[in-house]
């Protein structure tokens, strides 16, 4: 175990519910999200802000954050929109020092939702969110 939670999820010594892997990032379900199915998208490779952060890697951070919401919106979590965020800073609120994209589901008319869930931040079932999120990703690996 290091000291950063992220670099432990990433060589797999602690517990995430991955959605999204490839050779530059890993994507798992956020353990307080926002929206059910709130995504972060981490570099494998440390990065603590977006100034040490190599160009290449942060294009593949949105990669991973495109094909993640695209699956929001193509599975039953029926997504009609997505907020991509990267808080890079205190001041931005950035609290895990590991450079991370959030990917959250939005749906028309979920003002209050969204506002709750900003408070209470627990998605009542996250395996089944996250075999959502895996299966929508593996239908469209396969077209």
């Amino acid at each position: 175990m290091t000291d950063c939670v992220f670099c432990d999820i990433v060589a797999g010594a602690a517990p995430a519910r991955v959605v999204y892997s490839d050779p530059h990032v890993l994507g798992f379900l956020d353990i307080r999200p926002i929206t059910r199915g709130h995504t972060l998208i981490v570099p494998r490779t440390h990065s603590s802000g977006l100034s040490d952060l190599d160009p290449q890697t942060g294009a593949a951070m949105l990669w991973g954050g495109q094909a993640v919401a695209a699956a929001m919106k193509d599975s039953d979590l029926s997504a009609d929109g997505i907020n991509l965020a990267i808080n890079d800073g205190r001041a931005a609120f950035q609290t895990v020092f590991h450079t991370h994209l959030h990917v959250v589901p939005r749906t028309d008319g979920d003002r209050l939702r969204f506002v709750r869930g900003l408070i209470l931040r627990r998605d009542p079932d996250p395996d089944s969110t996250a075999e959502i999120l895996r299966t929508a990703l593996m239908s469209r690996d396969e077209s």
